[in-house]
């Protein structure tokens, strides 16, 4: 038996509207949009690698992230565990962005320990892919007081099968970001694995998302807002306050789902914002080219310069560059003052300076401000 889906009374179902609003928004805005599009998708997925994997105490720095997913060097002091960590959740949310395409997709229990493995392989001490075959306690501050209490090994494989079956045919009418939130709870209860459950949970959710085909997956994810310090504490507060133990029958997952809504409503306000400064970023920068007689294709380096740091290998490959052409023109923006080097050899990179700073802060303080509250106090 499953953690039931729980009934949405009125403002859940306004909010659920109102996230639906934001997603059908977000998808005209990025077809729209190609020119950014690419080096915006590529930001959010990072930051979701970045936030689920800071939840287990996996930390790398935003520089370190958008390099893995830009396909290029992270830093040289970072560990090999963390390294592979990060690489192996990579590849996951890789495969999960790939499969909204994929016209054979299914979901069976082989899918899912395939990306566990994808995920954990970095400690094949751990069982990656295997489930667990001794009992599983979940610990809170005090390691002698167990915050949750999962079910007995020998229930498991069972308790897989019904996932993957309601998966595949159960509350089929209901909203995909309800479906999303009740797989990533169940998962997460069951606890099947070892280790990993709470990335490959969070993964799920990304998944079933990705399945909805509404919108790319990294525009609708939540792991970045789940990462985020005290975001974190209330998912496990969430989570404890839903299921102390694995008793399906009792737990009531209102309140999960109120959290679930409330995340994805304040994440998507998050990424409109976003949005919106790529596409006014982008404009100010054009015209910025112009005024410098520069090639267009420089706006790609400079906004890459201004919303993170800019790696020359990346804008060659975005513009289809040579390297003796992408180097030029790096050279040509410095000596315009309009960016500046940091690191060196290998991990050198390029950020805002001068006048590409000033416009990439006034954006900035037009767009900042709080975010609104989707549910009552």
């Amino acid at each position: 038996m499953l953690i039931a889906t729980p009934e949405l009374d009125a403002d859940d179902l306004r909010v659920l509207a109102e996230i639906e609003e934001y997603r059908d928004k977000l998808r005209f805005q990025v077809r729209d949009h190609p020119k950014w599009e690419g080096q915006l998708r590529r930001s959010l997925v990072a930051n979701a690698i970045q936030g689920s994997n800071s939840i287990e105490n996996i930390h790398v720095s935003s520089a370190d992230a958008a390099a893995l997913v830009e396909g290029q060097d992270m830093s040289a002091g970072l560990d090999d565990h963390t390294r592979r960590a990060v690489e192996g959740y990579c590849d996951a949310l890789t495969w999960v962005q790939q499969s909204a395409a994929m016209a054979n997709f299914g979901y069976h229990e082989m899918l899912l320990s395939t990306l566990h493995f994808m995920i954990q392989s970095y400690d094949l001490g751990k069982w990656p892919g295997r489930y667990r075959t001794g009992g599983i306690f979940v610990t809170g501050r005090d390691p002698l007081t167990p915050a949750y209490t999962g079910p007995s090994p020998d229930v498991v494989p069972r308790l897989m099968v019904e996932l993957v079956d309601w998966l595949n045919t159960g509350d089929l009418d209901a909203p995909a970001l309800v479906r999303a939130s009740m797989a990533h709870l169940n998962l997460v209860s069951i606890h099947p694995w070892r280790d990993g459950n709470g990335r490959m949970s969070r993964c799920l959710h990304t998944l079933v998302l990705a399945q909805d085909k509404v919108l790319a997956p990294e525009f609708s994810s939540i792991e970045e807002w789940l990462g985020d310090g005290t975001n974190t504490l209330e998912y496990y507060a969430a989570l404890r306050t839903t299921r102390p133990t694995w008793e399906p029958e009792a737990a009531d997952a209102h309140q999960w789902m109120r959290f679930c809504l409330r995340a994805h409503h304040l994440q998507a306000q998050t990424v409109q914002r976003r949005v919106d400064r790529a596409r006014m970023l982008w404009g100010a920068l054009e015209a910025v080219a112009i005024e410098h007689e520069l090639d267009e294709r420089v706006v790609s380096a400079l906004y890459a310069a201004a919303v993170g740091e800019l790696r020359r290998a990346t804008y060659a490959k975005d513009e289809n560059l040579t390297r003796d052409q992408s180097v030029r023109d790096l050279q040509l923006l410095r000596q315009r003052a309009l960016i500046r080097s940091v690191g060196h050899a290998r991990t050198q990179r390029w950020v805002a300076d001068g006048e590409i700073a000033e416009v990439n802060e006034a954006i900035i303080a037009q767009l900042r401000g709080p975010l609104d509250e989707p549910y009552p106090s």
